[in-house]
């Protein structure tokens, strides 16, 4: 199968398309997906630059987490997929250890059944693939912050891809009272369009300088320093990336399915939207490029591979 590769850790430069990469076996809790569309995160960069190689699968890495396809074989001990089903997940349950060696920018991957989910019939592959990592990581992060209904939250890039789930799933989901965000001048309507309250221009004002006082923020930036001065007593830090603060803490998403099944109703409303960068979906010729708009910082949603190959 065609797949895009990397058999030394560093910059984008080390990937490459390789045409005669083998097809992943099947195990017996598993379906293999032919990939539609694949989506690209911050941590496929740190883990091809070697950041946390002591626990990362062996070279060579077809790298990739997030995946949407069709389900085209299944493993002896899979109970609810079947061949032909609309897929989309994050493969590899613990991001940090011991991730596929064999991801989701490739024709064909392997993956648990209890990492995908059906896909929301309302939203293409390259919408779907985009959703998972991220929509997982902002629905456990408001988890483990205790997020519930009346609470207000501040999300510090709210036009990423994860601060736009955070948003919407706090909002729609979980049932804030107020939701401020972050970004930049362009993007402020986004906020606004995602259901944040206060839209906060980044390059005009200071949010930690600002009176205003939340139960949570969520730190998708890393400015965890800045996040804990506008948090209420007894509230929650949520931080991604960057230095940890008291009261802040940080996590490691891990990859579950049925938070995806619990979600789809939200999606399939259209409550919860996906939002796929607008320079994209880049074709699979472009992996490389892909990454490096990535690792600019600036991407609007998420940065996704359509189609495959």
């Amino acid at each position: 199968m065609k797949a895009w590769a990397y058999d030394e850790y560093g910059d984008a430069g080390v990937l490459k398309l390789d045409e005669a990469v083998s097809v992943p076996p099947v195990g017996e809790d598993q379906v293999l997906v032919r990939v539609a569309a694949a989506a690209l995160n911050p941590v496929d960069s740190k883990r091809r630059m070697g950041k946390f190689k002591a626990t990362d699968s062996p070279l060579p890495t077809v790298p990739g987490y997030d995946m949407a396809g069709i389900v085209v074989k299944v493993g002896g001990q899979v109970k609810n997929l079947k061949e032909g089903d609309e897929v989309y997940g994050h493969i590899s349950e613990k991001v940090l250890e011991g991730p596929k060696q064999y991801g989701s920018l490739a024709e064909y991957t392997a993956v648990e059944e209890k990492l995908v989910a059906v896909k929301p019939k309302n939203i293409d592959f390259a919408q779907a693939a985009g959703l998972p990592l991220a929509i997982e990581t902002a629905h456990e992060g408001l988890e483990r912050a205790g997020f519930s209904a009346g609470k207000s939250i501040l999300v510090l890039g709210g036009a990423g891809g994860v601060g736009s789930l955070v948003i919407q799933l706090a909002k729609q989901v979980f049932g804030a009272s107020k939701v401020a965000a972050t970004a930049s001048t362009p993007k402020l309507e986004l906020l606004k369009s995602l259901g944040a309250d206060v839209a906060i221009d980044y390059t005009k004002e200071n949010f930690e300088e600002l009176p205003e006082k939340y139960d949570v923020v969520f730190d998708a930036v890393g400015q965890g320093d800045k996040a804990v001065k506008v948090v209420k007593e007894g509230g929650s830090v949520v931080v991604l990336t960057g230095a940890v603060a008291p009261p802040g803490f940080r996590f490691v998403v891990t990859s579950d399915g049925s938070v995806l099944t619990k979600l789809n109703p939200y999606l399939e409303s259209g409550k919860v939207k996906p939002i796929v960068d607008p320079k994209g979906p880049f074709p699979f010729s472009q992996v490389v490029e892909a990454f490096s708009y990535l690792e600019t910082g600036r991407a609007t949603g998420k940065v996704v591979i359509s189609p495959i190959p």
